[in-house]
């Protein structure tokens, strides 16, 4: 059986194709590659745009001739022998190395507007960036916008709309399961003085107004599952004070959530929530720790095959002394 080629171009640009993603395998593997390659009409169904296939052989694995869309068949010379144009070769090329390729992650961004009973109005986003087969850099920011977090409640001072409490941070996203389970452990500061009980006045206590940088740290842990027709979400983070951390009127909380629910399409679903913010240290003055809500409740998402979504959670808030009930609202877009 002798396959001869169109132009000598057409052998290299064969060669090339297919030794390339041999070549990002491995020497040895690109050798195996390197072997002679028959094309038969199974190889040949492979490219969407090959035309004029003709049998040179009888039997249905026996070598064909392979011309480019629009030119003429019969180019045999002989028996056994095979002609294969340039456009062909480029086509059946491609297919073959497309196959092998590894899939390749785009960058993703994701902007959320957040409103809830407690922490009032604040948008959120996170962008990822591949940096390994498995693996993405994680960035995220909060932009708090409640004005009482400008100050430290517990200082007795007022609102005063500025110094608005401001999260960023970075950390990694590891992608197992097939896609379906991701884990990103992260680290963020907080901006501000919720945390670090504001700027010193002269006796050296803070006032519980003016901002600091890195008024916090923020060690935090996110774990989404998500397949055809489960989804669930955990999250932990836990808000140290880095600032004046042993002045009065430092804080730390302890911020946790989980929920899980069953996808009934792709466009809806559907679970449980339950959420939990606690106060795990004070130096105010006078002050104890306690746990400031426990939040129960159903929620219902809408997705849409574009990247927006809409989650609506509510329920009651079973924190013994609480009066009322939550509800949060949270609408966003992946791309």
């Amino acid at each position: 059986m002798t396959i001869r080629f169109a132009a000598a171009t057409s052998a290299l640009a064969l060669a090339a194709a297919f030794a390339a993603p041999a070549l990002a395998q491995g020497p040895a593997t690109a050798i195996e590659t390197a072997a002679p390659v028959m094309l038969t009409e199974k190889a040949a169904a492979a490219g969407d745009n090959l035309a004029g296939v003709t049998n040179a052989a009888s039997g249905d694995a026996s070598p064909v001739i392979l011309t480019a869309a629009g030119a003429k068949p019969g180019l045999a010379a002989g028996n056994g022998e095979v002609v294969v144009s340039s456009a062909v070769i480029a086509a059946a090329a491609a297919a073959a190395a497309q196959g092998d390729a590894p899939v390749q992650r785009d960058e993703r961004f994701t902007v959320v507007l957040n409103q809830d009973a407690f922490f009032g109005f604040y948008p959120t986003f996170n962008g990822l960036i591949p940096v390994g087969e498995n693996v993405d850099l994680s960035f995220y920011g909060i932009l708090w916008t409640t004005p009482s977090f400008a100050s430290t409640a517990l200082a007795g001072v007022g609102p005063s709309g500025n110094d608005l409490w401001t999260e960023f941070g970075i950390g990694a996203n590891f992608i197992l399961a097939d896609g379906k389970l991701n884990v990103k452990p992260q680290i963020g500061l907080t901006n501000g003085a919720l945390l670090s009980g504001g700027v010193l006045d002269a006796n050296d206590v803070p006032t519980g107004t003016g901002s600091n940088f890195a008024d916090g740290i923020v060690p935090s842990l996110t774990i989404n599952y998500s397949d055809s027709s489960f989804e669930a979400e955990f999250y932990g983070g836990y808000y140290a004070a880095l600032a004046n951390r042993n002045k009065d009127a430092a804080l730390d909380f302890l911020h946790t959530w989980v929920n899980a629910g069953y996808k009934f399409s792709s466009n809806f679903s559907a679970g449980l929530h339950y959420e939990l913010l606690s106060n795990t240290r004070t130096t105010y003055p006078g002050a104890s720790t306690a746990r400031v809500y426990q939040w129960v409740g159903p929620y219902v998402q809408f997705t849409t095959k574009n990247g927006f979504f809409a989650r609506f959670t509510a329920g009651a808030d079973i924190e013994s002394g609480n009066d009322g009930d939550f509800y949060k609202l949270a609408a966003g877009w992946s791309f």
